[in-house]
């Protein structure tokens, strides 16, 4: 592998790790109603669930850093649903898809997907020659 796509690949790397966290960090503030999540009420939004949401963000924000496909490939899978389930829940309930939380961590999560895409894409590239 080239510096130049070493260096790259390092980089994509690294902002994966800084998108799961910025996400881990968007789930906490929104379980403390630092930030706003629509016209969710109490009930909907238990802060376990939320606060679980988040331990697990970090954690595999913390898991990408060992570069083993398979956890990338099941990082990428997990994420895309909690994506997919996410915009099921509430796509017609726009306070809550376009609310600071909505926005902040399906951001962060969607870009994380595209960063994990392509950083199983290389090292797949990587591995077949």
């Amino acid at each position: 592998m080239s510096t130049a796509s070493s260096t790259n690949h390092h980089r994509v790397m690294w902002t994966a790790v800084s998108l799961a966290l910025t996400a881990s960090l968007s789930y906490v503030l929104m379980a403390f109603n630092f930030l706003g999540v629509g016209d969710l009420q109490r009930d909907e939004r238990p802060a376990g669930i939320i606060l679980v949401a988040a331990a697990f963000y970090f954690l595999g924000g913390l898991l990408i850093l060992l570069r083993n496909r398979w956890l990338l490939l099941f990082g990428a899978f997990i994420n895309a649903m909690v994506i997919l389930f996410f915009f099921n829940l509430y796509q017609g309930r726009p306070a809550v898809m376009f609310s600071p939380g909505g926005l902040v961590s399906k951001v962060a999560q969607i870009l994380l997907e595209v960063a994990l895409i392509y950083i199983i894409a290389l090292t797949w590239k990587r591995e077949s020659k």
